[in-house]
């Protein structure tokens, strides 16, 4: 039997006994659960492709410079601020791939990469002025109590004098909020060190994916009246989590980082996986699907196809994402 016919076979029996596979998505949960360790604390290591491969050296470097920082700290800040754009502006005027602002440039901007200039536009410059610019702020509250790295990112938001005044991250919503974002965002570009907790609403995902089997492919296609009830790839992945109350972003290089990142051997049903033309950078992600077990995912293909089986073990498979809720809901809504 080939393994195409095998699997038409597979999609028959999911659509008649789903309980089966229910059974199945939780039996290996219990198992992982039992298993998982968690993270255990950050890595200073980043993921396969987090950084685009222009900057990750960069990354790697300064986001050694003090303790407070990491280089998965470092790229959580950078994604956040321009997604990793060195042409990026805001409407406030901050510039560049860490968004400085001039008269903050002007102060803290340095020349990172000894060409005799400090160009905010320059990733070699504005990426060492980001980690400088963070280990300056944690040499100024080095004496408040707590941790070191949540009081340097609380001096970014708020201001070194408001943490100094409360003895730690102040009582702002904003700045509470930031810190929050920024180390979730931490575990989804740090390579873990140890078994990712299995994913709670991974198997209402599941199930929501499997009803949409033999959907057809619509480019741009969220699923909704308008479409015909038809779904592009990422919108799939949107649409299903979106039934167990995670939102996230609408195309699939953003949801890459909706969590940490699980290696192939460890792949649970419900992590999203990913697939690129450029193995090194997870900006150029182009297809994301729903793994299910037995190396073989729930996916909207292409125009032309249905909601179906593939393998996901291609020279394209770039990695996987454990969704969480806290990761999707610390991604920036534009990058």
């Amino acid at each position: 039997m080939t393994v195409r016919k095998a699997w038409i076979v597979a999609g028959a029996a999911l659509a008649a006994g789903l309980s089966f596979v229910m059974l199945l998505v939780v039996g290996v949960y219990i198992v992982a659960g039992n298993l998982a360790g968690g993270v255990g604390g950050a890595s200073k290591a980043l993921a396969k492709g987090a950084v685009p491969a222009a900057y990750a050296d960069l990354v790697r470097k300064w986001g050694n410079l003090c303790p407070a920082i990491n280089p998965a700290l470092l790229a959580a800040q950078l994604y956040q601020e321009s997604g990793f754009n060195p042409k990026a502006k805001s409407p406030a005027a901050a510039q560049g791939i860490a968004q400085f602002i001039p008269g903050t440039w002007a102060t803290h901007g340095i020349d990172g990469d000894g060409d005799g200039d400090r160009d905010v536009w320059d990733p070699k410059d504005a990426i060492p002025s980001a980690a400088s610019y963070d280990c300056k702020l944690a040499s100024y509250v080095k004496d408040v109590p707590g941790d070191a790295t949540k009081n340097m990112l609380a001096s970014y938001n708020a201001g070194a004098y408001a943490v100094i005044k409360y003895g730690g991250v102040p009582p702002y919503k904003e700045t509470q909020n930031y810190v929050k974002i920024i180390t979730t965002l931490e575990e989804s570009f740090a390579a873990p060190v140890s078994r990712v907790d299995p994913s709670k609403q991974a198997a209402g995902a599941i199930y929501y994916a499997q009803k949409k089997l033999g959907t057809p492919y619509l480019w741009g296609g969220e699923g909704s009246a308008a479409d015909g009830g038809r779904f592009d790839c990422s919108g799939l992945t949107q649409a299903a989590y979106d039934t167990v109350g995670i939102t996230l972003p609408r195309v699939a290089n953003d949801q890459w980082n909706a969590g940490p990142h699980p290696d192939r051997e460890e792949l649970l049903p419900g992590d999203l996986v990913f697939f690129s033309d450029d193995l090194g950078n997870s900006r150029a992600i182009r297809h994301v699907g729903i793994y299910v077990g037995g190396g073989y995912m729930i996916d909207a293909p292409r125009t032309g196809a249905v909601i179906r089986f593939d393998p996901i073990d291609t020279p394209d498979y770039f990695g996987a994402t454990r969704v969480t809720e806290d990761g999707a809901k610390a991604l920036p809504t534009t990058v």
